[in-house]
């Protein structure tokens, strides 16, 4: 069972006119025993977090007044940035002429603050001949993120963990970097030993295979419904631009090239511009 704050309500058309239940206020709401067209079937709102929806009963959802679609499998899903505190609202149009509302607002989290020292002086300030380039990495991973992918729900199962390691770095933290002040992290980070084989946590189509300033060789896999996952600092690749990936196939090995002190995976998921914590939303850490 999904526990959200919601504020929702029904209308049903009668011969007589229309009859009307509203709730008001902002409850605890156990969608269970709603009378819903939308259903959530896992996640909750948390700041980094993600709910998947069921829609086998709704005609149009809208997203704080923006349309959403829904996939071919009836769902759809919202994500929770790092520092999101804004009520998202849903409206959904039930086939059965009634309509839904339902108001998320992301429980907030406190972040841990994560020390690195030892990183080359050029991966903390780089030099002004490498601006350029970090300016386009950042735009093709930015365009890489923003492709909606097939109409496939992928990741309706969850995620499963790509790598196999010790959890060194957790996403939202505060990051001071050689003592200097830099955004927070938005992945996680898993040492393992050089050449440890990294799988997709989920299938989906390769969007991006490329060696990064910052993050060196960098894949992003696209899961449908603007859904994506990034694999970092590998050592090897072993897919292309285009492929199509099974989940738990092996995409690539594990390294320490870009912005990095050993060998480990950085794990980052997406939502279109909403960074979202792999913690949260894969399944149980092996």
């Amino acid at each position: 069972m999904v526990t959200i704050r919601c504020n929702c309500f029904k209308q049903s058309l009668t011969k007589v006119g229309t009859l009307s239940a509203v709730l008001t206020s902002l409850i605890l709401f156990s969608f269970s025993s709603a009378n819903a067209c939308i259903n959530p079937l896992k996640g909750k709102a948390i700041q980094g977090g993600l709910i998947i929806f069921k829609a086998e009963n709704a005609s149009h959802i809208k997203l704080d007044g923006r349309a959403v679609s829904i996939n071919k499998e009836n769902g759809f899903v919202v994500g929770f940035h790092r520092d999101d505190v804004d009520l998202r609202t849903i409206n959904a149009h039930c086939q059965d002429g009634t309509e839904f509302k339902l108001n998320l607002v992301p429980e907030q989290r406190i972040y841990k603050t994560q020390k690195i020292s030892g990183l080359p002086n050029n991966m903390v300030t780089p030099p002004a001949k490498i601006l350029n380039r970090i300016a386009q990495d950042s735009e093709l991973v930015k365009q890489a993120r923003s492709q909606k992918g097939t109409s496939t729900d992928y990741f309706i199962s969850g995620f499963d963990w790509p790598v196999d390691g010790v959890i060194t770095g957790v996403y939202g933290s505060e990051r001071i970097l050689n003592g200097a002040p830099r955004q927070p992290h938005f992945g996680i980070d898993i040492a393992a030993p050089t050449g440890t084989p990294i799988t997709a946590s989920a299938a989906g189509t390769v969007v991006m295979a490329k060696d990064l300033y910052f993050t060196g060789w960098t894949i992003i896999i696209s899961h449908g419904d603007y859904l994506s996952s990034t694999y970092s600092h590998l050592q090897d690749i072993s897919v292309q631009l285009g492929d199509y990936v099974n989940r738990g196939e092996i995409i690539g090995v594990v390294g320490s090239t870009g912005r990095s002190t050993g060998a480990h995976l950085d794990w980052r998921i997406n939502w279109l511009d909403k960074r979202l914590d792999p913690q949260l939303i894969a399944n149980k850490h092996p």
